[in-house]
């Protein structure tokens, strides 16, 4: 479920609080997702931060897919980035 095609204008805390009740990780390229994780301590299930550059950016959908099938697990509670070849995983604070 995209957030934006259900609820455009939710805000990005209220994004986080909904995921966290319906046991959703966030998808995202927006860096306030790590303000509102890091600095603010945001409770989230966790959030999928993808950084690609545009010449890279038509891999996105396979690479989250092959993501989700060989660690959907291990993306439970973390802040993970995503960039073209490599993937960090994060404790969430």
């Amino acid at each position: 479920m995209a957030i934006a095609e259900v609820s455009p204008r939710e805000e990005d805390d209220s994004v986080m609080e909904r995921a966290l009740q319906e046991e959703r990780i966030v998808v995202t390229e927006d860096k306030d997702f790590g303000q509102l994780v890091y600095a603010n301590r945001q409770a989230t299930g966790g959030v999928l931060f993808l950084r690609f550059p545009a010449k890279a950016r038509a891999g996105i959908a396979k690479t989250v897919v092959d993501i989700v099938r060989r660690r959907g697990e291990r993306l439970k509670g973390k802040f993970t980035v995503v960039q073209p070849g490599r993937v960090r995983f994060g404790r969430i604070p």
